[in-house]
């Protein structure tokens, strides 16, 4: 893997899909999983399988987001690199169904990007403050989007209801990390 492509100048690294983990995991302490529209099971699963493939630490944390606890995965993060005692590395990563572009995964990823510059976690690769970027200026669209994306209308036609996608644009709708993996104790 060409150190370039690493990201690994920065604490808050950003990559698309398992093979985008691949080239930034070397070093993070922490994997967030974007996957807005997917059950909790579902993305889950497609999180573990990504670490697992990739050079993740098996001390690494797993964090599946969207954009109803964007905040609250933020919050968690600060608590755990507080709990490390030193800055955490971090890998933001946008889920990838094969399916080609997917605007949501990256907006929801730009979610948690933004809420970490919040809190002052804010040494971004240029490629996460481009997600960054995205998500802050498409903000007040981010339900409307969800629901006209390719991944939000077959969410609609396949497994869930109009309502249910609007639900999952929602922000910050919880306070709760969904915390896959926790890392190991120091």
């Amino acid at each position: 893997m060409s150190s370039s492509a690493s990201q690994s100048r920065y604490q808050v690294r950003f990559e698309q899909g398992a093979a985008g983990l691949a080239r930034i995991a070397d070093g993070v302490d922490i994997v967030v999983w974007a996957e807005p529209l997917a059950g909790d099971e579902t993305a889950a699963a497609a999180a573990l399988a990504a670490v697992e493939a990739a050079p993740v630490g098996a001390e690494a944390s797993v964090v599946v987001s969207g954009f109803v606890d964007a905040t609250a995965t933020a919050r968690w993060i600060l608590a755990e690199q507080e709990r490390l005692g030193r800055r955490a590395y971090l890998a933001i990563v946008a889920a990838d169904r094969g399916e080609g572009f997917d605007a949501i995964d990256l907006l929801a990823a730009g979610a948690v990007i933004d809420a970490l510059t919040t809190l002052g976690i804010d040494d971004t690769s240029p490629e996460a403050a481009v997600v960054c970027a995205s998500f802050a200026g498409l903000r007040r669209a981010v339900r409307h989007l969800t629901a006209a994306s390719a991944a939000g209308r077959a969410a609609a036609e396949s497994s869930r209801t109009h309502e249910q996608v609007l639900a999952a644009a929602q922000l910050d709708a919880s306070d709760a990390a969904r915390v896959v993996r926790a890392g190991a104790s120091v």
